[in-house]
């Protein structure tokens, strides 16, 4: 069964490459339709126009191959996509496989050992992440979120799960590079890959919580997304039926209308009814 990856921080970079992919021609409009997805408060119409996007960022990649921007676009778009909205798993790890490429390929464009990232050992690929300097922060969040969604929609491949320890390393380094534009889902995707696993295979539910937690705090709870996320991933590995109802209800009982958090907050209360209807089968 497909796993869903929480949507709001997916959404929130999804527009992203949007705006990306327009901004060219109108700034204004670029903002403006960024803004107006994250406000939608019903699912499917986002899911039904974003897919124009993604294609027409495909015919933009093949006439500037090399273009950093435009494939880091591509990569939060399909990415996003596949985490978010796709109907079955053959989908989703299709989508979120082709994000991930656009997403290494446009690291490599500006940082050429990047290039050869997929074929290192932890060390090498953790000596070549620390000379990965500030102003390449944005592509270095991108690869890291577009791999996040890939691996996701293949835990049960335990060749994927087996490049956690990278990915938790390269987000561990955005953050320290990224310095005040950290948006605060960077926590709730830290957050969640040190719960895919759990604690006897890797997983450090402690540094976890502390990330959710943070995601919670920096959004002043608005983010109902980290809290499903929290639930989700920390409450239920470690079987505590309290948190996880909590914050669950939580969820359910918050006004999703905020600013760009709307979209998000929707999807998150659907997954927050859906946790809770399994807890009893569960716990």
């Amino acid at each position: 069964m497909l796993v869903r990856i929480g949507p709001l921080g997916l959404i929130l970079a999804m527009m992203s490459g949007c705006a990306t992919l327009v901004s060219n021609a109108a700034n204004g409009f670029a903002d403006n339709l960024s803004a107006a997805v994250m406000n939608q408060d019903d699912p499917e119409t986002a899911r039904a126009a974003i897919p124009s996007y993604m294609i027409l960022i495909d015919s933009m990649i093949e006439g500037d191959p090399d273009n950093a921007s435009m494939l880091s676009a591509a990569a939060r778009l399909y990415a996003s996509y596949g985490a978010v909205f796709a109907d079955d798993d053959v989908r989703a790890r299709r989508l979120t496989r082709k994000g991930r490429e656009y997403g290494l390929k446009a690291m490599c464009t500006e940082y050429d050992d990047a290039c050869g990232w997929r074929s290192l050992n932890y060390d090498d690929f953790v000596a070549s992440l620390d000379a990965v300097p500030d102003k390449h922060a944005e592509l270095l969040y991108t690869y890291g979120f577009a791999t996040l969604a890939y691996l996701r929609a293949h835990s049960d491949d335990w060749n994927s799960l087996a490049e956690l320890p990278q990915i938790e390393a390269l987000f561990k380094h955005y953050l320290a590079i990224a310095g005040d534009k950290v948006d605060s889902a960077t926590h709730t995707y830290m957050g969640i890959l040190l719960t895919l696993r759990p604690p006897a295979l890797g997983g450090k539910p402690d540094e976890a919580r502390y990330h959710f937690e943070r995601a919670i705090e920096l959004s002043d709870g608005r983010d109902l997304t980290a809290k499903v996320e929290y639930a989700r991933g920390y409450a239920k590995l470690l079987y505590e039926r309290d948190l996880h109802d909590r914050l669950l209800q939580e969820v359910l009982s918050a006004d999703p209308y905020a600013d760009g958090l709307t979209l998000g907050n929707v999807l998150a209360k659907e997954d927050a009814l859906v946790l809770l209807a399994e807890a009893d089968d569960y716990f």
